[in-house]
């Protein structure tokens, strides 16, 4: 029997995620830190070895273009498949489908690179997705960035209504 939105927020005790959209609950965050001369961007401040989080979407919600410092791995559990696009700073934009149907090109796992933008939805169609992620060194809120859709779609004009989507 596959499991509703509000019953994943209810068994995961997931909570909306402000500012990105989406719910979550952090799953795992280090109790050892990098000092900021061990990071690999700069810091004033230290950072946790590793965060893990749950990650939900919903067809009323999707994770906000943003960008963060540090590598962030998306690991898809259940649901619809979702897609996450890619903004590179030195490159074309691209769209990963994460999901279990690997013949379709679907994929359970990708890596965003730090400094890259990135964006999620689910397919359109899709219901409900459960995902979770994982960041190493750990997710700081110091190190999360909101995208702007006029800059980013002149940017990356072949995914202007991506972007517009997601922003």
């Amino acid at each position: 029997m596959a499991l509703t939105a509000d019953e994943i927020i209810r068994l995961l005790h997931l909570k909306p995620l402000a500012g990105e959209g989406g719910f979550f609950a952090e799953t795992y965050r280090s109790g050892r830190l990098l000092p900021p001369s061990a990071l690999p961007f700069p810091s004033g401040e230290s950072r946790h070895l590793c965060t893990a989080i749950y990650y939900m979407l919903t067809p009323e919600t999707n994770s906000r273009l943003h960008r963060l410092k540090g590598d962030e791995i998306y690991h898809y559990y259940l649901g619809d498949p979702v897609e996450l696009l890619m903004l590179p700073p030195d490159g074309p934009g691209e769209v990963h489908l994460l999901g279990t149907d690997l013949a379709a090109g679907q994929r359970p796992q990708a890596v965003v690179p730090g400094g890259v933008w990135q964006g999620s939805r689910l397919r359109p169609g899709g219901r409900v997705a459960l995902l979770g992620t994982t960041m190493a060194p750990g997710f700081d809120f110091a190190d999360w960035e909101a995208g702007n859709r006029a800059a980013l779609a002149s940017a990356f004009p072949a995914h202007a209504g991506l972007i517009e989507a997601l922003c």
